[in-house]
């Protein structure tokens, strides 16, 4: 990364007082679904779009399972039981998510994600023996949970850094991105309330099962795919080495450091809401939660959907770091006034901006981290974001959980709020001082739509470009 923040990029550095939050628009295809027209992510797309309604309904179902064996309404263990299921399905993100990182830097990354694929298929299908044959405990839902949080571990860097082979033209990768998020909330929209529906008519068995059948179509689209050889470096050095050069790679150059920092406490504060959503369901639908749990999960994927469908419209990266930290506070507000929310009404238009704040913040951040990141350090930088993202969920619903049941969910909500919105002007604060450093990157990349473009060094001298960030 040092080498990357060196000024020797043979373009001049553009003034940051000219036009700081302009955004031109590149020239290039405008089409807001355009990732599509590559054969490889289109198949993607549809396959992982049907396995990710099931892994949503397993979601909820899993949730609601551990609050009705806890004692549901009332009960402070539930609370408690909550967060250590999450914990257990999200830690090994944490602690070997940058290991696998590095294995995933040197290894095929479509037959990684086959086999993390088979595995979670085998996963899902043990929850729906458990669940049907009655031995519903909870050691027994928490050591499958972790099962799967090992097997997204790695799962979670390999799809990232996919992305990019599956794109022939690397001015759609921006695109693909979002379109991940628009299908991941898609699946958000549809899948919670199916798992909810199906619970209240039949069980969480069932929607374990229809998980597990689920993953066959993600499975059969990457079979499906014709992948160019990945070139792949035949001689490593030690695994350590490898994972000391990630590590000072990502937080050697402060714009990486930064956005890494930024989505580390907004996940770790921010896990409070699915932590506490199903105790938040049942009080505010008097008893009627698993249905409206479902419904209230889809509220906050509506919202996200929304906020994926901004991004993709978007035809450059550029000007994403002013949307971050807006989106922060967004997100930090409509969180806050969620846990003061005293209808159910009221709670459910919060939670759309809830979801549509929080995936612009988390899915612009991951552009911007793919637009900056060299090939061979894709898997590494990936691994560290999916520690931010998923790694640092866990302990945050774990103290979500003890927090709620000591205090409340409301105070707990205000919290997560509090210290998202401190990192959101932290991150403004910075923001001159970064685009600095992201600009002469962007230029190198060809990133900038007036060099891109062709336009003289001179001209983007000059200031006549937007921000970069």
């Amino acid at each position: 990364m040092a080498a990357r923040s060196k000024a020797a990029y043979r373009v001049s550095v553009p003034s940051m007082d000219a036009a700081i939050d302009e955004e031109v628009p590149t020239p290039s295809r405008r089409s807001l679904l355009r990732a599509l027209s590559h054969r490889n992510y289109r198949l993607f797309f549809i396959g992982n779009g049907l396995s990710l309604v099931g892994t949503w309904m397993t979601n909820i179902a899993m949730a609601w399972l551990i609050y009705r064996i806890s004692g549901g309404e009332g009960s402070a263990v539930a609370s408690v039981w909550l967060g250590y299921v999450a914990f257990a399905s999200q830690a090994p993100t944490f602690l070997l998510s940058s290991l696998c990182g590095v294995f995933v830097d040197r290894h095929n990354r479509r037959t990684i994600l086959v086999w993390t694929q088979i595995f979670s298929m085998l996963q899902s299908g043990a929850l729906a023996v458990i669940a049907f044959a009655g031995f519903e405990s909870h050691f027994a839902i928490m050591c499958l949970a972790l099962v799967q949080g090992l097997i997204n571990a790695m799962d979670i860097p390999a799809r990232q850094s996919f992305v990019v082979e599956m794109i022939e033209d690397r001015a759609d990768v921006s695109n693909a991105i979002a379109m991940n998020s628009m299908m991941f909330n898609l699946a958000r929209l549809v899948g919670p309330a199916m798992g909810g529906l199906i619970i209240a008519a039949s069980s969480e068995g069932v929607c374990f099962a229809i998980d597990a059948v689920s993953y066959a179509a993600v499975i059969f689209s990457l079979l499906l795919m014709r992948i160019k050889p990945h070139v792949l470096p035949q001689k490593h050095p030690p695994v350590l080495e490898s994972l000391r050069e990630g590590f000072r790679y990502v937080f050697g150059f402060a714009p990486t450091r930064w956005l890494i920092l930024y989505l580390s406490v907004a996940s770790f504060v921010g896990a409070s809401l699915p932590t506490l959503l199903p105790l938040i369901a049942d009080r505010l639908s008097h008893g009627n939660g698993a249905r409206m749990l479902g419904v209230m999960s889809s509220c906050i994927g509506l919202g996200a959907l929304f906020g994926a469908v901004y991004l993709a419209s978007r035809q450059t990266v550029v000007g994403l770091g002013r949307i971050i930290w807006q989106c922060g506070l967004a997100y930090a507000v409509s969180l806050a006034l969620f846990g003061l929310a005293p209808s159910l009404i009221l709670a459910m238009a919060l939670l759309m901006v809830v979801g549509a704040s929080f995936m612009v913040l988390f899915a612009g951040s991951n552009t911007m981290l793919q637009s900056m990141v060299d090939d061979h350090m894709r898997g590494r930088l990936m691994s560290f974001f999916s520690m931010a993202v998923m790694g640092t969920a866990p302990f945050g619903a774990v103290a979500a959980g003890w927090a709620a049941a000591h205090f409340s969910t409301r105070t707990t909500l205000m919290f997560a709020a509090a210290a998202i919105a401190a990192m959101a002007v932290l991150f403004m604060r910075q923001l001159p001082d970064l685009r600095k450093l992201i600009r002469p990157v962007y230029v190198n990349k060809g990133i900038i739509p007036e060099v891109a473009d062709g336009i003289s060094a001179t001209a983007v001298a000059k200031g006549e470009g937007g921000t970069v960030a």
